[in-house]
């Protein structure tokens, strides 16, 4: 893909983790850019998401070989499950759960990913990330993510609930 003389690399890399090897190297390497400088500004823009998989894109420019790094947030599922500390949720989220988090860590999710949501209301974004808790097998507070959804439709968390 390219727009004016532009040539745009999309890949996944680690967070804080990129190499120079595939996808990035390949892509890269025959605009003449520096690979290690595009690898070094990648890992620089993603520390933040470290172990999390990123998806970014590269506006490479052959002709002025100048590069534009563009970081997109990771998936709402891995922003849950790094605030819990783990790496992968539960196969069978009905039944086994894989941990519990606080309103606050479910909200700095909501957080990360603000410019993101389509809903209109933080409140609405809350309960967005409050449906990906249930996918991956989360309680939120102690308590089925479901619980904690009618719970703000009721009024009851808004002393605690930023961003509102």
């Amino acid at each position: 893909m390219s727009e004016k003389g532009k040539i745009i690399v999309k890949a996944l890399v680690t967070g804080g983790s990129a190499s120079g090897g595939p996808p990035i190297g390949p892509a890269v390497g025959p605009t003449g850019i520096n690979i290690k400088d595009v690898v070094d500004e990648i890992n620089k823009q993603t520390t933040l998401f470290k172990g999390l998989t990123v998806p970014v894109r590269i506006e490479c420019d052959p002709e002025t070989k100048q590069f534009e790094i563009f970081i997109e947030t990771p998936s709402t599922a891995s922003l849950l499950l790094k605030e819990l500390g783990v790496e992968k949720g539960s196969s069978t989220c009905s039944e086994e759960k894989i941990g519990n988090l606080t309103l606050e860590q479910v909200q700095n999710v909501v957080d990360a990913k603000k410019d993101k949501f389509l809903d209109k209301t933080y409140k609405a974004a809350l309960k967005t990330v409050l449906g990906t808790a249930i996918s991956v097998g989360l309680t939120v507070e102690g308590e089925d993510p479901r619980i904690i959804q009618g719970r703000i439709n009721n009024g009851e968390y808004d002393d605690k609930i930023r961003g509102e």
